[in-house]
């Protein structure tokens, strides 16, 4: 496959996920009012999706160790679209919440494989490069989704905005069908059997590399996941904002982010990975500390968040790419297994965020400055420390 095809088939796969999130965010608080349904069970339709994409992808990445990445990324996106459609039809808020759960468990077959291929494809350096050619693409998607989404909640309803969705499974999967070729060289059939699987996770985890770069990404996807689940209620139900203008704001965040994947490919160029994320940690730690001073210091206007929200978000395009590329990179022979661990530990961050702001969202911004500031103290921490540390992979199979 051509570089810009394997670029394209990256962003169109790992897109599935702000897809999955960003669009249908604008119409959560009218989702509530049509389904009759509680704040926090409305959560449960984004955290239950991204607990069930975590779990999921400690069983697809050893098989697609096994199979091949091409089966599996079909597998799941035959079963994303069935799930789409599902959710579109949904009667009431708990079957909403378990095809949410199920579109979860097949989004985890796609990206899973989808950042296994960038090992099986190069190197961890050139690896977190077209990683972040790749998170570009994702950007764009989610800088569309949310003014998409807003648009058609605010004039059609929730179900119309998750059409959008379907749409977008069915493109996807007629691409990967038509030019996807396998890029696995080497397959191991003992992948799934389970004292094998267990031996190469506890290797995973033993890998310090790996803890390291697991955690960025952990701690990265935390602080993002608690501005996506809180942003609604807090810019819609607080700030009184329309759905529409939450589309706008949260596609300027998409903008943000796309810039920060051009400044990791400009600084990786010229600093090298350890001082790039370093200067990342800086700018999520200064955004978590700057939302609570706004917070504390009194109420703060729509503007004012945005504006101290943007430097976590530029830092969220640097540590997401390299994050992921560097937890793979001692695993040649194991991508799948080591992506799918990573992706589990990072949507384990993302259910538990989701479970205390379902207790925590109160009518106040606090909640949204605290979740921030918290992940970008881990962030900068284990930029300053652990990174610092074990930033260089050392192949471990």
């Amino acid at each position: 496959m051509h570089a810009n095809l394997v670029i394209l088939l990256l962003s169109l796969s790992i897109g599935l996920q702000p897809v999955s999130t960003d669009l249908y965010l604008p119409g959560l608080p009218g989702l509530a009012l049509d389904l009759q349904a509680s704040v926090g069970m409305v959560q449960y339709t984004l955290s239950g999706l991204l607990l069930a994409f975590g779990v999921s992808q400690l069983f697809w990445g050893p098989f697609s160790d096994k199979v091949g990445r091409r089966p599996i990324m079909l597998t799941g996106l035959v079963a994303y679209t069935v799930a789409a459609v599902g959710c579109v039809l949904s009667p009431n808020i708990e079957v909403l919440v378990a095809w949410r759960v199920l579109q979860g468990a097949a989004m985890g077959a796609v990206i899973t494989s989808a950042r296994a291929v960038v090992r099986d494809l190069y190197t961890p350096l050139h690896g977190a490069k077209v990683m972040s050619k790749a998170m570009t693409g994702l950007g764009l998607m989610a800088c569309t989704s949310p003014p998409l989404g807003g648009f058609l909640s605010q004039h059609w309803g929730w179900r119309v905005a998750m059409v959008s969705v379907v749409t977008y499974a069915l493109f996807t999967m007629g691409l990967v069908a038509w030019r996807f070729k396998e890029t696995i060289t080497t397959r191991n059939p003992h992948a799934l059997h389970l004292p094998t699987m267990l031996r190469i996770w506890g290797e995973v985890l033993r890998n310090p590399t790996f803890r390291a770069f697991a955690l960025l990404s952990l701690a990265a996807y935390g602080a993002l996941f608690t501005y996506l689940a809180s942003s609604s209620f807090i810019f819609i139900q607080v700030l009184h904002l329309t759905g529409l203008q939450l589309g706008w704001i949260l596609a300027s965040m998409s903008v943000v982010y796309i810039t920060g994947t051009v400044v990791c490919r400009f600084f990786l160029r010229h600093l090298g990975v350890r001082k790039t994320i370093a200067l990342a940690g800086l700018f999520s730690f200064g955004s978590g500390m700057a939302l609570c001073w706004m917070v504390y210091a009194g109420e703060p206007t729509a503007m004012g968040l945005v504006l101290a929200m943007y430097p976590m978000v530029l830092a969220h395009g640097v540590h997401q790419p390299i994050g992921q590329s560097g937890a793979v990179g001692p695993f040649p022979l194991s991508a799948g297994a080591a992506s799918a661990m990573n992706g589990f530990l990072m949507m384990v961050a993302a259910f538990a965020t989701g479970l205390w702001l379902s207790h925590s969202i109160d009518g106040s911004l606090f909640p949204l400055a605290h979740g921030i500031a918290f992940w970008g103290t881990v962030l900068a921490l284990t930029a300053w420390t652990l990174v610092q540390w074990h930033g260089e992979p050392v192949p471990s199979d």
